[in-house]
């Protein structure tokens, strides 16, 4: 049984969303506040959370940004009726998986649950040293010259895969087909995002990558650059 935290204040949103998968394998712990779901996370482990963005006593990007920091990866699909792109941007770089505006189709809101739940329960590779980076995707820990850095079960993904191919480019609609499950509910900025954040975490100087490289037009390759 999946254990998944819905933050949400709309109780009717909320209800509708829990019978919605009721015929699923899932149970939901239904919060309508930040410090509900605060609490609630530090009872149980939760597979997934679907959280909305804004709450009455704040924001969800702090409980995003919280779970981060404490070196939780669990999957984070944010909820909002702001479907501005620099809340888009905000909701991912503060380590969210996935973005949904309301109104949304329960059916959509079911696949990507699925496809967030299978994504972060897929297999990983084994552990890969390169240069100060220590990469083990089977235990996730993910280091850089011995200090721990957090990344969202997204960015596992997608480092993984550049990691994997080192040194060949891999286009930007296989990142999309491999991270999101074939990319049909995402759109390109959410790679964009996604790969920005994952830079300014590795990289001494995001502005001037060395290791994750943009080929213009085509896509993303790990090859790190001379310091020339």
């Amino acid at each position: 049984m999946e254990e998944i935290l819905l933050v949400e204040d709309d109780t009717g949103l909320s209800e509708g969303i829990a019978l919605a998968f009721s015929q699923q394998p899932y149970a939901f712990t239904r919060c309508g506040t930040l410090a509900g779901a605060k609490a609630a996370l530090q009872s149980k482990a939760f597979s997934l959370v679907i959280l909305d963005l804004g709450l009455p006593d704040g924001s969800g990007l702090e409980l995003c940004r919280l779970l981060r920091s404490q070196q939780n990866s669990v999957p984070v699909i944010f909820l909002t009726a702001n479907d501005a792109e620099y809340s888009e941007v905000a909701a991912l770089e503060a380590g969210g998986d996935d973005y949904i505006t309301k109104p949304f189709s329960l059916a959509v809101l079911r696949a990507r649950v699925t496809a967030a739940l299978r994504r972060s329960q897929a297999p990983r590779a084994g552990c890969v040293a390169i240069g100060p980076f220590r990469f083990d995707f089977a235990a996730l820990r993910f280091e850089k010259e011995g200090r721990e850095l957090a990344l969202s079960r997204t960015e596992q993904k997608l480092l993984q895969l550049l990691v994997t191919n080192r040194g060949q480019i891999v286009p930007r609609q296989t990142l999309l087909d491999k991270v999101w499950d074939g990319g049909e509910f995402v759109d390109e900025n959410t790679l964009s995002v996604t790969v920005r954040r994952l830079r300014a975490k590795l990289e001494e100087d995001a502005r001037k990558p060395r290791y994750i490289q943009t080929v213009y037009g085509v896509g993303y390759a790990w090859q790190e650059k001379s310091d020339e």
